[in-house]
Protein backbone atom coordinates (compact mmCIF):
# COMPACT_ATOMS: atom_id res chain seq x y z
CA UNK A 1 0.00 0.00 0.00
CA UNK A 2 1.38 3.42 -0.92
CA UNK A 3 2.26 6.00 1.76
CA UNK A 4 -0.52 8.31 0.56
CA UNK A 5 -3.17 5.62 0.88
CA UNK A 6 -1.81 4.58 4.31
CA UNK A 7 -2.13 8.18 5.52
CA UNK A 8 -5.66 8.37 4.10
CA UNK A 9 -6.61 5.14 5.85
CA UNK A 10 -5.26 6.49 9.15
CA UNK A 11 -7.31 9.65 8.68
CA UNK A 12 -10.48 7.76 7.77
CA UNK A 13 -9.97 5.27 10.58
CA UNK A 14 -11.14 7.89 13.07
CA UNK A 15 -14.17 8.89 10.99
CA UNK A 16 -17.57 7.25 11.29
CA UNK A 17 -18.07 6.04 7.73
CA UNK A 18 -21.84 5.88 8.22
CA UNK A 19 -21.83 9.68 8.58
CA UNK A 20 -19.77 10.27 5.42
CA UNK A 21 -21.62 11.80 2.51
CA UNK A 22 -21.85 9.55 -0.54
CA UNK A 23 -19.13 11.29 -2.53
CA UNK A 24 -16.62 11.07 0.33
CA UNK A 25 -17.53 7.45 0.93
CA UNK A 26 -17.00 6.54 -2.72
CA UNK A 27 -13.67 8.38 -2.79
CA UNK A 28 -12.63 6.37 0.25
CA UNK A 29 -13.52 3.17 -1.58
CA UNK A 30 -11.47 4.30 -4.55
CA UNK A 31 -8.41 4.72 -2.37
CA UNK A 32 -8.84 1.42 -0.54
CA UNK A 33 -8.84 -2.20 -1.53
CA UNK A 34 -11.68 -4.42 -0.38
CA UNK A 35 -9.55 -5.89 2.41
CA UNK A 36 -8.57 -2.47 3.80
CA UNK A 37 -12.13 -1.19 3.65
CA UNK A 38 -13.73 -4.21 5.29
CA UNK A 39 -11.06 -4.45 8.00
CA UNK A 40 -11.01 -0.71 8.75
CA UNK A 41 -14.77 -0.50 9.19
CA UNK A 42 -15.50 -4.04 10.39
CA UNK A 43 -17.19 -2.96 13.65
CA UNK A 44 -19.34 -0.31 11.96
CA UNK A 45 -20.37 -2.70 9.19
CA UNK A 46 -21.38 -5.36 11.69
CA UNK A 47 -23.39 -2.81 13.64
CA UNK A 48 -25.06 -1.41 10.54
CA UNK A 49 -26.00 -4.79 9.11
CA UNK A 50 -26.59 -6.82 12.26
CA UNK A 51 -30.30 -7.28 11.56
CA UNK A 52 -30.29 -6.65 7.82
CA UNK A 53 -29.45 -9.65 5.67
CA UNK A 54 -29.04 -8.90 1.99
CA UNK A 55 -30.06 -11.48 -0.58
CA UNK A 56 -27.91 -11.80 -3.69
CA UNK A 57 -28.93 -13.60 -6.88
CA UNK A 58 -26.05 -14.12 -9.34
CA UNK A 59 -27.11 -15.28 -12.81
CA UNK A 60 -24.87 -16.49 -15.63
CA UNK A 61 -25.56 -15.78 -19.28
CA UNK A 62 -23.25 -16.32 -22.25
CA UNK A 63 -19.76 -16.05 -20.76
CA UNK A 64 -16.66 -17.94 -19.63
CA UNK A 65 -17.27 -17.50 -15.86
CA UNK A 66 -14.04 -15.50 -15.77
CA UNK A 67 -15.50 -12.74 -13.59
CA UNK A 68 -16.66 -15.28 -11.01
CA UNK A 69 -13.17 -16.80 -11.10
CA UNK A 70 -11.72 -13.34 -10.59
CA UNK A 71 -13.82 -12.81 -7.45
CA UNK A 72 -13.09 -16.33 -6.21
CA UNK A 73 -9.37 -15.66 -6.66
CA UNK A 74 -9.55 -12.65 -4.36
CA UNK A 75 -7.38 -13.64 -1.42
CA UNK A 76 -7.88 -10.92 1.17
CA UNK A 77 -10.76 -10.90 1.71
CA UNK A 78 -11.87 -14.01 -0.10
CA UNK A 79 -15.45 -14.19 -1.31
CA UNK A 80 -16.74 -16.05 1.76
CA UNK A 81 -15.15 -13.51 4.13
CA UNK A 82 -16.60 -10.60 2.16
CA UNK A 83 -20.09 -12.11 2.14
CA UNK A 84 -19.93 -12.82 5.86
CA UNK A 85 -18.76 -9.30 6.77
CA UNK A 86 -21.43 -7.73 4.58
CA UNK A 87 -24.07 -10.12 5.93
CA UNK A 88 -24.95 -11.37 2.45
CA UNK A 89 -27.02 -14.43 1.68
CA UNK A 90 -25.82 -15.68 -1.71
CA UNK A 91 -29.14 -17.23 -2.64
CA UNK A 92 -28.05 -18.47 -6.06
CA UNK A 93 -24.85 -18.68 -8.06
CA UNK A 94 -24.97 -21.37 -10.70
CA UNK A 95 -21.28 -22.25 -10.49
CA UNK A 96 -20.95 -22.68 -6.74
CA UNK A 97 -24.44 -23.42 -5.39
CA UNK A 98 -25.39 -26.96 -4.50
CA UNK A 99 -28.94 -27.19 -5.81
CA UNK A 100 -29.30 -30.21 -8.07
CA UNK A 101 -32.29 -29.32 -10.22
CA UNK A 102 -35.67 -31.01 -10.27
CA UNK A 103 -34.28 -34.55 -9.90
CA UNK A 104 -32.20 -35.92 -7.03
CA UNK A 105 -31.31 -39.60 -6.62
CA UNK A 106 -33.86 -40.49 -9.26
CA UNK A 107 -36.75 -38.80 -7.46
CA UNK A 108 -38.61 -35.61 -8.22
CA UNK A 109 -37.70 -32.87 -5.73
CA UNK A 110 -40.25 -30.20 -4.93
CA UNK A 111 -38.59 -27.95 -2.36
CA UNK A 112 -36.27 -24.95 -2.61
CA UNK A 113 -33.54 -26.65 -0.59
CA UNK A 114 -32.65 -28.96 -3.46
CA UNK A 115 -34.48 -27.51 -6.45
CA UNK A 116 -32.91 -24.31 -7.72
CA UNK A 117 -35.89 -23.48 -9.95
CA UNK A 118 -38.22 -23.41 -6.95
CA UNK A 119 -35.62 -21.50 -4.95
CA UNK A 120 -35.44 -18.77 -7.58
CA UNK A 121 -39.22 -18.61 -7.99
CA UNK A 122 -39.63 -18.07 -4.23
CA UNK A 123 -36.83 -15.48 -4.17
CA UNK A 124 -38.28 -13.51 -7.08
CA UNK A 125 -41.71 -13.49 -5.47
CA UNK A 126 -40.33 -12.25 -2.13
CA UNK A 127 -38.27 -9.50 -3.82
CA UNK A 128 -35.74 -7.30 -1.97
CA UNK A 129 -32.65 -8.85 -3.54
CA UNK A 130 -29.69 -7.54 -5.50
CA UNK A 131 -29.36 -9.07 -8.96
CA UNK A 132 -25.88 -9.66 -10.35
CA UNK A 133 -25.69 -10.64 -14.01
CA UNK A 134 -22.53 -12.15 -15.48
CA UNK A 135 -22.48 -12.77 -19.21
CA UNK A 136 -24.38 -11.38 -22.17
CA UNK A 137 -27.90 -12.23 -23.26
CA UNK A 138 -28.64 -13.51 -26.78
CA UNK A 139 -31.76 -12.05 -28.35
CA UNK A 140 -31.57 -14.32 -31.39
CA UNK A 141 -32.59 -16.06 -33.42
CA UNK A 142 -35.35 -13.69 -34.50
CA UNK A 143 -35.92 -12.29 -31.01
CA UNK A 144 -36.56 -15.72 -29.45
CA UNK A 145 -33.49 -15.77 -27.20
CA UNK A 146 -33.06 -19.47 -27.86
CA UNK A 147 -29.35 -19.31 -28.46
CA UNK A 148 -29.09 -19.77 -24.68
CA UNK A 149 -31.56 -22.09 -23.01
CA UNK A 150 -31.13 -23.30 -19.41
CA UNK A 151 -33.62 -25.79 -18.01
CA UNK A 152 -35.88 -25.35 -21.06
CA UNK A 153 -36.06 -21.61 -20.36
CA UNK A 154 -34.26 -18.97 -22.38
CA UNK A 155 -31.84 -16.80 -20.45
CA UNK A 156 -33.70 -13.83 -21.89
CA UNK A 157 -36.83 -14.97 -20.02
CA UNK A 158 -34.82 -15.75 -16.87
CA UNK A 159 -33.41 -12.21 -16.85
CA UNK A 160 -36.91 -10.78 -17.27
CA UNK A 161 -38.15 -12.70 -14.22
CA UNK A 162 -35.13 -11.79 -12.11
CA UNK A 163 -35.00 -8.09 -13.01
CA UNK A 164 -38.61 -7.21 -12.20
CA UNK A 165 -38.37 -7.33 -8.38
CA UNK A 166 -34.64 -6.67 -7.92
CA UNK A 167 -33.82 -3.64 -5.75
CA UNK A 168 -30.57 -3.14 -7.68
CA UNK A 169 -29.02 -4.67 -10.80
CA UNK A 170 -25.26 -4.98 -11.24
CA UNK A 171 -23.81 -6.14 -14.58
CA UNK A 172 -20.43 -7.74 -13.90
CA UNK A 173 -17.88 -8.06 -16.69
CA UNK A 174 -17.64 -6.76 -20.25
CA UNK A 175 -20.19 -9.25 -21.57
CA UNK A 176 -22.96 -8.35 -19.10
CA UNK A 177 -22.19 -4.65 -19.33
CA UNK A 178 -21.96 -4.17 -23.10
CA UNK A 179 -22.09 -7.55 -24.82
CA UNK A 180 -18.33 -8.09 -24.72
CA UNK A 181 -16.63 -10.74 -26.80
CA UNK A 182 -19.91 -12.50 -27.58
CA UNK A 183 -21.19 -9.39 -29.38
CA UNK A 184 -18.07 -8.90 -31.52
CA UNK A 185 -18.62 -8.30 -35.21
CA UNK A 186 -18.92 -11.61 -37.08
CA UNK A 187 -20.89 -13.39 -39.79
CA UNK A 188 -23.42 -14.60 -37.21
CA UNK A 189 -23.66 -11.48 -35.03
CA UNK A 190 -27.04 -10.46 -36.43
CA UNK A 191 -28.45 -13.94 -35.87
CA UNK A 192 -27.22 -14.33 -32.30
CA UNK A 193 -27.81 -10.65 -31.40
CA UNK A 194 -25.96 -10.70 -28.07
CA UNK A 195 -26.68 -7.76 -25.77
CA UNK A 196 -25.54 -6.44 -22.43
CA UNK A 197 -28.08 -5.90 -19.68
CA UNK A 198 -28.47 -2.16 -20.28
CA UNK A 199 -26.20 -1.54 -23.28
CA UNK A 200 -25.49 -3.07 -26.66
CA UNK A 201 -21.83 -2.19 -27.18
CA UNK A 202 -21.77 1.60 -26.64
CA UNK A 203 -25.47 2.12 -27.33
CA UNK A 204 -27.78 2.49 -24.35
CA UNK A 205 -30.70 0.10 -24.43
CA UNK A 206 -29.61 -3.49 -24.02
CA UNK A 207 -31.75 -6.49 -23.16
CA UNK A 208 -33.79 -4.66 -20.52
CA UNK A 209 -35.05 -2.25 -23.17
CA UNK A 210 -35.89 -5.23 -25.39
CA UNK A 211 -37.89 -6.65 -22.48
CA UNK A 212 -39.61 -3.36 -21.73
CA UNK A 213 -38.06 -3.13 -18.24
CA UNK A 214 -37.02 0.37 -17.17
CA UNK A 215 -34.51 -0.10 -14.36
CA UNK A 216 -31.08 1.45 -13.77
CA UNK A 217 -28.04 -0.80 -13.98
CA UNK A 218 -24.57 -0.42 -12.47
CA UNK A 219 -21.94 -1.65 -14.91
CA UNK A 220 -18.68 -3.21 -13.68
CA UNK A 221 -16.92 -3.97 -16.98
CA UNK A 222 -13.60 -5.73 -17.49
CA UNK A 223 -12.51 -9.01 -18.99
CA UNK A 224 -12.49 -10.03 -16.21
CA UNK A 225 -13.62 -7.38 -13.73
CA UNK A 226 -11.34 -6.66 -10.77
CA UNK A 227 -12.51 -8.27 -7.48
CA UNK A 228 -12.34 -4.90 -5.72
CA UNK A 229 -14.58 -3.24 -8.30
CA UNK A 230 -17.20 -5.92 -7.74
CA UNK A 231 -16.99 -6.33 -3.96
CA UNK A 232 -16.70 -2.63 -3.15
CA UNK A 233 -19.60 -1.68 -5.44
CA UNK A 234 -21.79 -4.37 -3.90
CA UNK A 235 -20.65 -3.22 -0.45
CA UNK A 236 -21.63 0.38 -1.21
CA UNK A 237 -25.08 -0.71 -2.40
CA UNK A 238 -25.62 -3.01 0.58
CA UNK A 239 -24.58 -0.31 3.06
CA UNK A 240 -26.91 2.19 1.45
CA UNK A 241 -24.08 4.43 0.25
CA UNK A 242 -25.26 4.04 -3.33
CA UNK A 243 -28.98 4.70 -3.44
CA UNK A 244 -30.60 3.12 -6.48
CA UNK A 245 -31.69 4.95 -8.56
CA UNK A 246 -31.25 8.33 -6.79
CA UNK A 247 -27.43 8.52 -6.75
CA UNK A 248 -26.60 6.87 -10.04
CA UNK A 249 -26.60 10.01 -12.17
CA UNK A 250 -23.85 11.55 -10.05
CA UNK A 251 -21.83 8.44 -9.17
CA UNK A 252 -21.82 6.71 -12.57
CA UNK A 253 -20.28 7.84 -15.85
CA UNK A 254 -22.05 8.00 -19.21
CA UNK A 255 -21.71 4.21 -19.62
CA UNK A 256 -23.03 3.23 -16.19
CA UNK A 257 -19.61 2.68 -14.57
CA UNK A 258 -18.76 3.89 -11.03
CA UNK A 259 -16.53 6.93 -11.64
CA UNK A 260 -14.37 6.08 -8.66
CA UNK A 261 -13.08 2.91 -10.38
CA UNK A 262 -13.44 4.08 -13.99
CA UNK A 263 -12.48 7.79 -13.81
CA UNK A 264 -13.64 9.81 -16.84
CA UNK A 265 -10.52 12.02 -16.60
CA UNK A 266 -8.01 9.22 -16.00
CA UNK A 267 -6.70 6.37 -18.14
CA UNK A 268 -4.49 3.36 -17.42
CA UNK A 269 -1.67 5.02 -19.36
CA UNK A 270 -1.41 7.84 -16.79
CA UNK A 271 0.05 5.59 -14.10
CA UNK A 272 1.38 2.72 -16.17
CA UNK A 273 4.62 1.25 -14.72
CA UNK A 274 6.09 1.61 -18.23
CA UNK A 275 5.03 5.23 -18.69
CA UNK A 276 8.60 6.48 -18.41
CA UNK A 277 9.56 4.51 -21.50
CA UNK A 278 6.77 6.18 -23.47
CA UNK A 279 7.96 9.61 -22.38
CA UNK A 280 11.49 8.75 -23.53
CA UNK A 281 10.26 7.32 -26.82
CA UNK A 282 11.49 3.79 -26.05
CA UNK A 283 9.03 1.37 -27.67
CA UNK A 284 9.22 -2.42 -27.69
CA UNK A 285 8.59 -4.03 -31.07
CA UNK A 286 8.82 -7.60 -29.77
CA UNK A 287 7.16 -9.20 -26.76
CA UNK A 288 9.39 -9.59 -23.73
CA UNK A 289 11.18 -6.24 -23.65
CA UNK A 290 11.16 -3.64 -20.87
CA UNK A 291 9.89 -0.64 -22.90
CA UNK A 292 6.56 0.93 -23.75
CA UNK A 293 4.11 -1.51 -25.33
CA UNK A 294 2.38 0.96 -27.66
CA UNK A 295 3.79 -0.54 -30.86
CA UNK A 296 2.58 -3.96 -29.64
CA UNK A 297 -0.99 -2.67 -29.59
CA UNK A 298 -1.33 -1.27 -26.07
CA UNK A 299 -4.65 0.56 -25.65
CA UNK A 300 -3.91 1.96 -22.17
CA UNK A 301 -4.33 5.59 -23.34
CA UNK A 302 -7.99 4.81 -24.11
CA UNK A 303 -8.86 2.61 -21.12
CA UNK A 304 -10.62 4.40 -18.26
CA UNK A 305 -9.82 2.30 -15.19
CA UNK A 306 -7.63 2.40 -12.08
CA UNK A 307 -5.76 -0.83 -12.90
CA UNK A 308 -2.33 0.82 -12.69
CA UNK A 309 -3.09 2.26 -9.24
CA UNK A 310 -5.09 -0.62 -7.74
CA UNK A 311 -3.20 -3.38 -9.57
CA UNK A 312 -4.21 -7.03 -9.61
CA UNK A 313 -3.38 -10.33 -7.91
CA UNK A 314 -3.25 -8.88 -4.43
CA UNK A 315 -1.98 -5.49 -5.67
CA UNK A 316 1.17 -7.13 -7.04
CA UNK A 317 1.04 -6.55 -10.79
CA UNK A 318 -1.08 -5.66 -13.81
CA UNK A 319 -1.22 -6.41 -17.54
CA UNK A 320 1.36 -3.94 -18.82
CA UNK A 321 3.68 -4.48 -15.86
CA UNK A 322 3.70 -8.19 -16.69
CA UNK A 323 4.44 -7.48 -20.36
CA UNK A 324 0.94 -7.71 -21.80
CA UNK A 325 -0.42 -4.74 -23.77
CA UNK A 326 -3.63 -3.26 -22.37
CA UNK A 327 -6.60 -4.28 -24.53
CA UNK A 328 -9.06 -1.72 -23.07
CA UNK A 329 -11.42 -4.45 -21.90
CA UNK A 330 -13.31 -1.96 -19.71
CA UNK A 331 -14.54 0.08 -22.67
CA UNK A 332 -18.05 -0.28 -24.14
CA UNK A 333 -16.87 -1.09 -27.67
CA UNK A 334 -14.60 -3.95 -26.58
CA UNK A 335 -13.36 -6.01 -28.36
CA UNK A 336 -14.15 -4.41 -31.74
CA UNK A 337 -12.73 -1.00 -30.81
CA UNK A 338 -9.54 -2.70 -29.59
CA UNK A 339 -8.95 -4.94 -32.60
CA UNK A 340 -6.46 -5.89 -33.82
CA UNK A 341 -5.38 -6.37 -30.22
CA UNK A 342 -1.62 -6.49 -30.66
CA UNK A 343 -1.11 -4.03 -33.49
CA UNK A 344 -0.26 -0.35 -33.10
CA UNK A 345 -3.43 1.69 -33.36
CA UNK A 346 -3.36 3.56 -36.68
CA UNK A 347 0.02 5.12 -35.93
CA UNK A 348 -1.44 7.66 -33.46
CA UNK A 349 -0.28 8.31 -29.95
CA UNK A 350 -1.81 9.86 -26.88
CA UNK A 351 -4.01 12.87 -27.76
CA UNK A 352 -3.26 12.30 -31.45
CA UNK A 353 0.52 12.61 -31.16
CA UNK A 354 2.39 10.54 -33.73
CA UNK A 355 4.47 7.88 -32.00
CA UNK A 356 7.47 8.49 -34.25
CA UNK A 357 7.30 12.17 -33.31
CA UNK A 358 7.24 11.21 -29.62
CA UNK A 359 10.35 9.10 -30.16
CA UNK A 360 12.18 11.86 -32.05
CA UNK A 361 11.32 14.48 -29.43
CA UNK A 362 12.44 12.14 -26.67
CA UNK A 363 15.73 11.38 -28.46
CA UNK A 364 16.26 15.08 -29.14
CA UNK A 365 15.60 15.96 -25.52
CA UNK A 366 18.06 13.28 -24.43
CA UNK A 367 20.70 14.65 -26.80
CA UNK A 368 20.20 18.19 -25.51
CA UNK A 369 20.48 16.98 -21.94
CA UNK A 370 23.67 15.09 -22.79
CA UNK A 371 25.09 18.18 -24.52
CA UNK A 372 24.33 20.44 -21.54
CA UNK A 373 25.95 17.92 -19.24
CA UNK A 374 29.07 17.84 -21.46
CA UNK A 375 29.33 21.66 -21.50
CA UNK A 376 29.10 21.72 -17.73
CA UNK A 377 31.87 19.14 -17.44
CA UNK A 378 34.13 21.15 -19.79
CA UNK A 379 33.43 24.31 -17.78
CA UNK A 380 34.62 22.53 -14.67
CA UNK A 381 37.71 21.31 -16.50
CA UNK A 382 36.77 17.66 -16.04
Amino acid sequence: MSTGIKNLVRTLDSVDFLKMDRRTFMKALGAMGAATFLNTYQAEIVGALEFAETKLVWLHGSECTGCSESVLNAGNPDLVQALEKLNVNLVFHETICAQQGIWNDGKLVNNSELNSEILLEETYKAGKYILVVEGSIPNGPNGSGRYLVIGNKTFKDSLAEAAKNAVAIVAVGACAAYGGITSADSDVAKDTDYKGVAYSKDVKGGMLKELGIDKPVINIPGCPAHPDWILLTLGAVILGKIKVPDDLNTLLDDYGRPKVFYPPDHVVHDNCPRRGYYDRGEFDEEVGGPGCLWKLGCKAPYAHADCAIRKWNGSVSMCTQAGGPCIACVEPGFPDTSRPLYVEREDIGVAGTNIDTVAKVAVGAAAVAAGVHAVRRMGKGE
